[in-house]
């Protein structure tokens, strides 16, 4: 498939749209002096329904819209309904559970664990799950992202996964969670 120069150029402004965007969000307020719980909390200061959003945008990925629409391909569209299953329930963890746990200023879930049982358990839990996502889900979503790159483009497989990581590399450095 060639794209032709009116759709690379959606793409690209597409693409500086979004970048721009979030770091106008994202940017420093006058007299504020950015910390690490402006970059990892958002300063503190998102209502229920961003952290929410935020939670549903963070779980669509390559591996979603490839995967599910494989999989709804081979069993049919019923799969949908686990992303409907899990929209409403990352909303409800927006609007019930998150603020239970930010009150008691606890960010994470080894920080949960740490806390309920010992240092341990959180050293297991986020040892475990940080492997798991690096070197399966991170590497499928790269990989089914560069696919999908490489099938509308003819991008290389290879420079659509470095091109993919370093887009999210850098929304997320300049970002955060605010973006």
């Amino acid at each position: 498939m060639n794209l032709q120069t009116l759709d690379l150029t959606v793409v690209a402004v597409y693409v500086v749209v979004l970048f721009v965007l979030a770091q106008w969000v994202s940017r420093e307020k006058a007299g504020h002096e950015k910390d690490s719980s402006d970059y990892f909390l958002a300063g503190r200061n998102l209502p229920w329904w961003a952290i929410g959003a935020s939670l549903i945008a963070a779980n669509i990925s390559a591996e979603q819209i490839i995967g599910m629409s494989g999989s709804a391909y081979v069993m049919g569209i019923a799969i949908g309904a686990y992303e409907w299953m899990a929209a409403i329930t990352l909303v409800i963890v927006g609007k019930w559970l998150l603020p239970v746990f930010l009150k008691h200023k606890i960010y994470t879930m080894p920080q949960f664990l740490e806390q309920r049982f010992d240092h341990r358990v959180r050293n297991v839990m986020a040892t475990f799950w940080l492997g798991i996502y690096v070197f399966v889900n991170l590497t499928s979503i790269l990989w089914l992202g560069a696919l999908a790159v490489n099938t509308v483009t003819g991008v290389d497989i290879t420079w659509g996964m470095i091109g993919l990581a370093g887009f999210a590399v850098a929304y997320s450095i300049y970002g955060g969670l605010k973006a």
